[in-house]
């Protein structure tokens, strides 16, 4: 089984704030590109809903990334709320990050039970 962790967040753009949004995005991609444990990160929208498509290796892999960029998500959160946020993976690393930095944001958090691996 893998041990990648998905994260999905979904943030609503407050009226009249999609231009400072999206130019809060360069220096998080920035910052993200340095991580060794990530798989992907990037951005999606659909009209004021903004979309985080990430993953990461391992529970260390997430705990990196929220030590990297959560210094840089007050920008974001003063134009744009946290909508929903979930967290996918198998038990024992979703385990590991359940009483951890993320559990504030209150995530949705999925099992994984089966599934292609390449």
């Amino acid at each position: 089984m893998s041990n990648v962790i998905s994260i999905h967040p979904y943030f609503k753009v407050k009226p009249g704030k999609l231009d400072a949004f999206k130019a809060a995005l360069p220096a998080i991609v920035k910052a993200v590109s340095t991580e060794k444990k990530c798989a992907y990160f990037d951005f999606t929208i659909n009209d004021d809903t903004v979309y985080c498509r990430e993953a990461y290796f391992g529970a260390d892999g997430v705990n990196e990334h929220v030590a990297n960029v959560g210094p840089l998500l007050p920008t974001l959160f003063a134009v744009a709320d946290l909508a929903r946020i979930e967290v996918h993976g198998p038990a024992a690393e979703l385990e590991k990050l359940k009483t951890g930095p993320l559990a504030g944001l209150k995530p949705v958090w999925f099992t994984h039970i089966d599934g292609v691996k390449r």
